[in-house]
């Protein structure tokens, strides 16, 4: 393994309905590969206004496979494949720990889904929010265009990942999250599943922070002090966390 880095899927947000590959540049991920020394793979998943669900999720495992078949060409450690992302991004990368633990494709060593989209339903802190950037109105309609290809029936946990029940198995976590965050509450959810089936996950939350904080206002010391904190979060993850591929 000398020689190699970290590989981590990074996956853009938007709500599933919007978004493209190249914010990659303006997010966490940037510091992935600067300070991390990570090699980082931002997928172009196909937005829920032309295909909906399963569509994204099926793409990005696409990719996350590609990483694990080609790690040797891309540099990759095969035992610290990572991913990550923000917002619905966030939610991808939860549902991909979750499909490849259940089929078993790729083993994931660490997962940072970051104010993730989770819950189809409303929550307290997701209900009745206003907030800049990201709100009840526009998660409703999100949510809407991704899971109109479901007909009736329950949604499925890849889909909106907040509905899985057993948590156990899964991939180390770090987050964060904003105290006026619509997904304050699935966030922190999430964080206490895993940590109820024997999962190592942490979350901070940070006071002030509205959705996407970090990412609005890199220049604020408050944004600073998390991008810091996620920067550690992350090399502390590359000393302690491996998962061997099957093989």
């Amino acid at each position: 393994m000398d020689g190699k880095r970290p590989g981590v899927l990074w996956i853009h947000g938007g709500g599933y309905v919007t978004g493209m590959a190249e914010m990659v540049y303006m997010s966490r991920a940037v510091d992935l590969v600067t300070r991390g020394g990570a090699v980082v793979v931002a997928p172009a998943y196909t937005l829920s206004l032309k295909k909906p669900y399963p569509a994204a999720l099926t793409e990005c495992h696409e990719a996350l496979v590609y990483m694990k078949d080609h790690a040797e060409a891309l540099g990759i450690r095969a035992d610290q494949i990572m991913v990550g992302g923000e917002s619905a991004g966030g939610g991808l990368a939860a549902a991909l720990c979750m499909y490849a633990r259940d089929h078993d494709t790729v083993r994931i060593a660490f997962q940072m889904p970051l104010y993730p989209m989770l819950d189809c339903c409303d929550t307290a802190s997701s209900r009745d929010n206003h907030g800049k950037v990201w709100n009840t109105r526009r998660n409703h309609l999100a949510w809407r265009l991704y899971l109109r290809g479901l007909k009736g029936g329950a949604v499925p946990a890849y889909a909106s990942p907040s509905r899985r029940e057993d948590h156990s198995g899964l991939p180390p976590c770090y987050t964060f999250v904003g105290e006026l965050e619509p997904f304050r509450d699935e966030t922190l959810a999430y964080i206490e599943r895993l940590r109820a089936a024997g999962v190592p996950a942490e979350a901070d939350v940070y006071a002030g922070f509205y959705h996407a904080y970090d990412m609005m206002h890199p220049e604020k010391e408050d944004a600073k002090l998390a991008a810091e904190r996620f920067i550690r979060q992350f090399q502390l993850a590359c000393e302690r966390y491996r998962a061997e591929q099957k093989g």
